[in-house]
């Protein structure tokens, strides 16, 4: 054994040895920029939702996480869970980095799926079902990444221990290359349809197993689209035709590329036919999920009945190491219900705030201008003109602009306060909408460092993170554009 392999497995057991924060202390959520409905870690780094599953009566959220700093490294993966989705209850890290004792490689859990083997298909259950966590092994040594390959562990109770499979990889085409597997049962063919992709070539990979053990590939799907950054985090699922009724779609949505442009990561998404063994897509324009800068990774739950819910990353790879937030860094969007809409022979994503967001409503805000709380809802129409819409946070020399310029809606954060901790943060996030009734409706929840913007019932979504100095004072410089304009404080999940 050579002395640097010594020396990093001595540092690695020692790290290990540390006391690492589980997220179940007594902390009071109430720090400056804390989200207050939004999913946040107690402390230290989170990135990509993985293994979003409904079991039991709970929905599970695990989480890329860092549990040794508010940095990205040492990935594995958080927990936490939920009733309704919204109010959380924080749990021990579920999956952890771990050392070869062999080798001294190290690998990290990277992002993957969750699902109930309801018929006990892999032999791994207890009882008549479990759940099964299928993930990115990244194995590195010296902080160089040597080979990903897709590994399993399971969980006999309710998803609070997991044991990885002792016949791990399950799935290695020997690439350094090679994640992020998003796994479903496709009930037409009674059998396991796994997801995920070779970022740098720009492919979608499927396979199928019986077993959820062994892994055969079935087709690929890729180089269209959005090729300005690597493909990450694939997931594909069934929608309904919110105008078509009786009718669905099949979507693939992935991340990549930003309409912004290229120095910025975001998601994309292809609607189209799947037959259990193909993805087939027409379609000749690059549409993308969230117009923001701050969504990603976003993935559905798996097993939940007569809706389609994601969830994504609400941060962006480009400043998300710097953001200044403290003790935590990192979180997550509302959960999202997700339809389809067709229009001029094309089919469009629809995002809403899911139902359950309706319960954290606190009173209702009579006069928007008087209010100085940071988590809000408010829902207004205006009517068709350029200028600007509402001011959030608007303090001496800073201001948050939701605004409409020709045919855009955009959230310029400029002068958003806080934005010289990374030289690209600050600028203008846009999505362009249908003005053709010459009205636009608006549903926007603001939470601390956090806003959400769900344009013309949900045909477009600008997720943004901004860091304000001052409290939230609005403004509303064109009150005459203004329609049926209603508003919200929000409660604390956390209280």
């Amino acid at each position: 054994m050579k002395t640097y392999n010594i020396l990093f497995f001595i540092a690695l057991s020692l790290i290990s040895c540390q006391p690492k924060n589980d997220g179940t202390g007594d902390e009071t959520y109430s720090e400056k920029y804390r989200p207050q409905f939004h999913f946040t870690p107690a402390k230290n780094w989170t990135n990509d939702p993985n293994g979003l599953v409904y079991y039991e009566g709970e929905y599970h959220l695990f989480y890329q996480y860092n549990p040794y700093g508010d940095t990205w490294g040492h990935m594995s993966w958080g927990h936490a869970v939920s009733k309704d989705m919204l109010h959380w209850e924080h749990l021990p890290v579920a999956i952890e980095e771990y050392l070869d004792p062999e080798t001294n490689d190290s690998t990290m859990i990277f992002s993957g799926t969750a699902a109930v083997d309801k018929n006990n298909t892999s032999g791994l259950c207890e009882g008549k079902d479990c759940l099964v966590a299928i993930y990115t092994s990244h194995v590195h040594k010296d902080n160089q990444g040597l080979r990903q390959h897709q590994s399993l562990a399971y969980s006999n109770d309710k998803g609070r221990t997991w044991k990885r499979y002792d016949k791990n990889p399950i799935l290695d085409i020997e690439r350094k290359d090679f994640r992020d597997p998003k796994v479903f049962w496709y009930e037409p063919q009674q059998k396991w349809v796994m997801a995920l992709v070779v970022p740098d070539l720009f492919k979608v990979q499927l396979y199928q197993s019986k077993n959820l053990l062994q892994w055969s590939l079935m087709s690929e799907f890729g180089k269209v689209g959005d090729t300005t950054r690597i493909w990450e985090c694939p997931d594909l699922y069934e929608l309904p035709v919110d105008n078509e009724q009786g009718k669905s779609k099949w979507v693939i949505s992935l991340s990549g590329g930003h309409p912004a442009g290229s120095n910025f990561v975001g998601m994309q998404y292809f609607v189209g036919e799947f037959d259990g063994t193909t993805f087939s897509s027409t379609q000749t324009k690059t549409k993308y999920v969230d117009h923001g800068k701050d969504f990603y990774a976003g993935i559905v739950f798996n097993n939940v009945k007569d809706r389609t819910v994601m969830l994504g990353w609400a941060n962006n790879w480009t400043y998300g190491n710097r953001t200044p937030t403290a003790p935590w860094r990192g979180g997550f969007s509302l959960p999202r219900q997700l339809s389809l809409k067709k229009k001029d022979d094309e089919y469009f994503l629809i995002q809403r705030a899911i139902e359950e967001s309706k319960n954290i409503r606190g009173e209702e805000i009579k006069d928007l201008e008087k209010f100085t709380g940071g988590s809000l809802e408010i829902e207004l129409e205006w009517t068709y003109g350029d200028g600007p819409i509402l001011e959030l946070f608007s303090n001496q020399d800073e201001k948050t602009t939701i605004e409409m310029r020709g045919n855009s809606v955009f959230v310029n954060r400029i002068e958003s306060g806080n934005i010289d901790f990374h030289s690209d943060f600050a600028g203008s996030d846009f999505a362009t909408v249908d003005t053709t009734n010459q009205k636009l409706s608006l549903h926007i929840f603001v939470d601390q460092s956090l806003i959400e913007v769900f344009v013309n019932d949900g045909a477009a979504t600008i997720t943004s993170q901004i860091f304000p100095k001052g409290e939230n004072v609005m403004h509303i410089p064109m009150k005459e554009n203004i329609k049926n304009l209603k508003a919200w404080e929000l409660k604390s999940i956390w209280k």
